[in-house]
């Protein structure tokens, strides 16, 4: 009898979310489980049981899941021909997988990318690593900072003390791999070893899941870590905290958790490198005369003599006063940027002194104005 449809046998669409592929199962499970359904229909429910629970665990398989979308049953089941399992074909996990086994054994590598031998000769694979983004401010970056963070982690189910199976039942051993976690196919001119599709390399089928753990022997939980944040780091980088990541399986090592720094917009300043940068409102009054500024910085204010005729767009330079990374032996430089700021709101006696003040202008020309006179030339020159 053909099997049916992964996506079908679960009712959800080809492109369904890990979330929606796992509400439909439980849904399922519930529904079909062998202690809910005793009597005559007790055999149709448990098949629909095992059905549904060998579509759940293809699906949320990434690599699983694509071989299917590909090649359809043909990809993930080692006894089914084309580009299955069979003579020539090539078998779960796609030809790639199958020479990364073929050149492990020559070379005395771990196989496929993460697995390696364990006791009882089960392939013991790495944990995936996870990602985190942290969110800080510019502060924070600058000073360091220490803090904690809560992540996901996993635990041995209370219920089947960690085995996956149902209290009062025990795991048996994998008929199609021996209870090794592999099976041996041919690929060609040569013999491949690969993960048992039927025991996905546990060596143990489970007859009756533990509903409370669906029979994986763990439930995801909840943990708190301490996080340093070294002084100077930067958007983007990355902090690694080692074996917090995903569990491995059949004993394998864990993954890593990466956490990847974002750093909030400031108010004030804009950071490039280990340099930083502001733009400081000065009024055209100020420009003129010149005076001490008073600006911020990360350590607190500073003090710029602006010199009279200071123009707008004007930059200065405060060394030292940036950021150090977290690869520098010394801090970058602030740069601050000046921009006149044009009166708003002028009431009629300073509209009267800004028109005098514009005449006693003009009537020193050149003097008072020579980027004006010398662009005015400019535009001449060109219409000439």
């Amino acid at each position: 009898m053909a099997k049916r449809d992964y996506y079908e046998v679960l009712g959800v669409a080809k492109n369904a979310t890990d979330d929606e592929i796992k509400k439909a199962y439980r849904k399922l499970a519930m529904k079909h489980h062998p202690d809910r359904n005793q009597g005559d229909g007790a055999k149709a429910s448990e098949e629909k049981f095992k059905e549904a629970k060998e579509a759940y665990e293809m699906l949320t398989d990434t690599q699983k899941r694509a071989a299917y979308d590909q090649y359809g049953h043909a990809g993930v089941d080692p006894n089914m021909g084309g580009r299955g399992g069979g003579p020539g074909g090539e078998g779960f996990g796609g030809f790639a997988e199958a020479f990364g086994d073929i050149f492990g054994d020559i070379f005395g590598g771990a196989g496929a990318a993460g697995a390696r031998r364990g006791a009882g000769g089960q392939q013991v694979y790495r944990g995936s690593d996870l990602s985190y983004a942290m969110e800080i401010s510019l502060e924070e970056a600058a000073r360091g900072k220490e803090t904690q963070i809560r992540v996901p982690t996993w635990e041995s189910c209370e219920t089947c003390s960690g085995t996956g199976a149902k209290p009062g039942t025990t795991a048996k051993g994998c008929g199609a791999c021996n209870g090794s976690g592999t099976v041996h196919m041919r690929q060609g001119f040569f013999s491949v070893q690969q993960t048992c599709p039927h025991c996905h390399g546990t060596g143990k089928i489970i007859p009756d899941p533990c509903m409370t753990c669906n029979g994986q022997g763990k439930v995801k939980k909840s943990k708190t870590l301490e996080v340093k944040i070294p002084a100077g780091i930067n958007e983007g980088m990355r902090i690694r905290s080692a074996g917090n990541g995903e569990p491995g399986v059949n004993g394998g090592p864990a993954g890593d958790l990466y956490i990847e720094i974002r750093i909030k917009q400031h108010e004030i300043f804009e950071r490039d490198g280990d340099d930083l940068h502001c733009t400081v409102p000065i009024s055209f009054t100020t420009a003129a005369l010149g005076g001490s500024i008073e600006v911020p910085t990360l350590g607190g204010k500073a003090e710029i003599d602006l010199p009279e005729s200071t123009q707008h767009g004007k930059t200065f330079r405060l060394r030292g006063k940036g950021i150090k990374g977290v690869r520098s032996s010394y801090p970058g430089d602030l740069y601050c940027h000046f921009s006149i700021e044009t009166p708003v709101k002028l009431t009629e006696h300073q509209r009267k002194l800004l028109k005098e003040l514009d005449k006693s202008l003009k009537d020193g020309g050149e003097r008072h104005s020579p980027n004006a006179k010398s662009w005015t030339d400019k535009v001449k020159d060109l219409f000439k």
